[in-house]
């Protein structure tokens, strides 16, 4: 299975402006730019990307693993939290943080908790990316 997307930027870095394509169509030439990444400007940049795609991977991830255990969620709330920061080399993603908030009827704390687990660790995303990935993982009943 191969995903396509693409990006095109026009100028130099700071005065420059790009957009990004998905295949599916999902985003048709969304525009971003240094201001929009860096100065927060509105409008979308790589790490609101990777973010959005890391919480729509985990939260079908947990699903799956909450089916696993015999459970079907009612509802799957995930946020994701991308840190960018400037090290000597230049920038890089060092932190990526989920925050999930599940109804599942009949889960119990502890399943939960090993579900949402080993979601973090078997979403593609997750191994994808090469940053440490905390999570904060919450029950309702």
């Amino acid at each position: 299975m191969n995903r396509k997307a693409s990006a095109v930027w026009q100028g130099g870095l700071k005065d420059g402006r790009g957009t990004v394509s998905t295949e599916s169509g999902a985003l048709s030439q969304l525009a971003y730019s240094f201001r929009t990444r860096f100065e927060n400007e509105k409008g979308t940049n790589p790490e609101e990307l990777i973010g959005a795609a890391h919480a729509g991977c985990f939260s079908m991830a947990l699903s799956a693993q909450l089916g696993e255990a015999g459970l079907t969620p009612e509802r799957i709330e995930t946020t994701v939290t991308v840190t960018l920061e400037k090290g000597a080399d230049g920038f890089a993603v060092t932190a990526v943080d989920l925050d999930v908030s599940a109804k599942v009827s009949g889960a119990d704390e502890a399943k939960f908790q090993a579900a949402a687990n080993k979601a973090k660790a078997g979403c593609p995303i997750s191994k994808l990316l090469n940053a440490k990935i905390t999570m904060r993982a919450r029950l309702n009943t």
